[in-house]
């Protein structure tokens, strides 16, 4: 989400001498330990003259020579980019990077930022039993939120919302939303243009991850695709049979672990692991996935008008299942309030028929809840309200969520609003979603 940029405005506004190194993915080890002392010896560093012409064997060396070209009584800023390519390539790296650092860097007054996409791995570099435990913080950069959106491309509270589910706050694609934009506007532009950062984005992102055709790319489209359970997910990826589960697990688990995917669990207080769901969990990615994926042959061609039929036809049943976690997670950051001042988790619940589904279940802890405060509706639609027949499904279907009873409070997310009268604990709309992220 824009780490190396954030990273280069932060160096270049310090006023500081410094260097980046960016490593390459796939590289042969010895190339990259000289492409990383000759960017030592052009820095701004102090003694990058004096590394001028070295040649380093391993990883040892070249870390060794970035504490030689470092200033001992001077601040100072170091960068290694990709880290998790440099760790994939070379297992030496890690053991080098703390042995150097704890002989030479940290008695030094540096700045060492360590830059990587693959969340997994940028992790387990700070795990238990690994080198360089305990030895650095942790900053995750996330991509802009709501109000960052709404306040980006100049629309309502309720086109922000479709902002950002189409651009998943990547700041590069919402940049090239207008201010004042409207969604359809948005869309016919950027399907005028087969290099629109809307269509790169989402190909780039998928090659960073996942550069050969693969099972997990496999099994990260049929998700997207709309399959959300295991079985389905299974039946779509596996060919002419299921995909076996002892095959399909793991790669489960490793797009899981990456943050590629999320997954949902029913929230209630019964203990339910068998009814899991699974989602893309970058809006963005989802969408793409969704639509843009088998829409960029036309666009190439020349019609994107083609593309953007297919995304109005299912927009709506697509975006109103799209935009439950968006809800959930601005709904978590409103409560506790005073009305539900224990509620510290947000969720849904559905069984294995998802009939009845509940979109909304507020709860003191999650997965498995002590006390349900609430359960209630999501009704995203362009222009009708939440009504009395809304109203009255969700009263007929709360009392299949365990740890319900008739009194628990039934609450309501409107876009366009909630019919007068109905008899709501809460209700909220797109500008108390906005509001959340202020």
């Amino acid at each position: 989400m824009g780490k190396s940029r954030l990273v280069q405005e932060f160096c270049d506004r310090s006023g500081l001498p410094y260097v980046v190194f960016q490593a390459t993915r796939g590289r042969n080890p010895v190339a990259e330990r000289a492409d990383f002392t000759s960017t030592l010896s052009t820095s701004a560093l102090p003694g990058a003259e004096l590394i001028a012409g070295l040649q380093a064997g391993d990883w040892s060396q070249a870390l060794r020579s970035l504490a030689i070209a470092l200033p001992d009584d001077a601040p100072s800023i170091a960068v290694i980019d990709e880290v998790p390519w440099l760790v994939e390539r070379d297992v030496e790296f890690e053991g080098a990077l703390q042995t150097i650092w704890d002989r030479h860097l940290s008695a030094k007054p540096v700045l060492l930022i360590l830059v990587g996409s693959d969340l997994s791995v940028m992790e387990s570099l700070q795990s238990s039993g690994r080198p360089f435990f305990g030895r650095a913080a942790k900053m995750t950069v996330r991509p802009l939120h709501l109000a960052d959106v709404q306040a980006m491309t100049g629309t309502d509270a309720a086109d922000a919302v479709d902002a950002l589910l189409i651009t998943g706050g990547f700041p590069e694609i919402v940049q090239s939303w207008r201010p004042g934009m409207s969604r359809t506007e948005f869309l016919r532009d950027a399907a005028s243009n087969p290099l629109s950062p809307l269509l790169v984005a989402g190909e780039l992102s998928l090659l960073g991850e996942f550069p050969e055709a693969s099972h997990s790319r496999g099994v990260l489209e049929a998700v997207g695709a709309g399959e959300r359970t295991f079985s389905s997910v299974a039946a779509q990826t596996g060919g002419a049979g299921a995909m076996p589960s002892g095959t399909l697990s793991p790669l489960l688990n490793t797009l899981l672990s990456k943050q590629v995917l999320a997954a949902d669990l029913p929230l209630s207080a019964k203990a339910d692991s068998k009814n899991k769901r699974y989602r893309v969990a970058d809006p963005y990615l989802r969408f793409w996935l969704a639509f843009l994926q088998r829409g960029i042959p036309l666009i190439e061609r020349g019609r994107g008008d083609l593309a953007l039929e297919r995304i109005e036809r299912s927009w709506t049943t697509w975006r109103g299942r799209a935009v439950e976690p968006i809800i959930r997670e601005s709904l978590l950051r409103l409560l506790p309030d005073e009305r539900w001042p224990q509620t510290e988790a947000v969720g849904g619940w559905w069984n294995r028929q998802n009939n009845p589904e509940l979109d909304l279940v507020g709860a003191d802890r999650e997965p498995v809840a002590s006390a349900v405060h609430f359960v209630g509706s999501i009704k995203w639609l362009e222009s009708q309200q939440f009504s009395g027949r809304d109203y009255q499904a969700m009263a007929r279907d709360v009392l299949a969520v365990p740890g319900t009873d008739l009194d628990t409070p039934l609450v309501a997310v409107s876009r366009c609003g909630v019919e007068d009268g109905l008899p709501l604990a809460a209700q909220w709309g797109p500008d108390d979603l906005v509001r959340a992220w202020q």
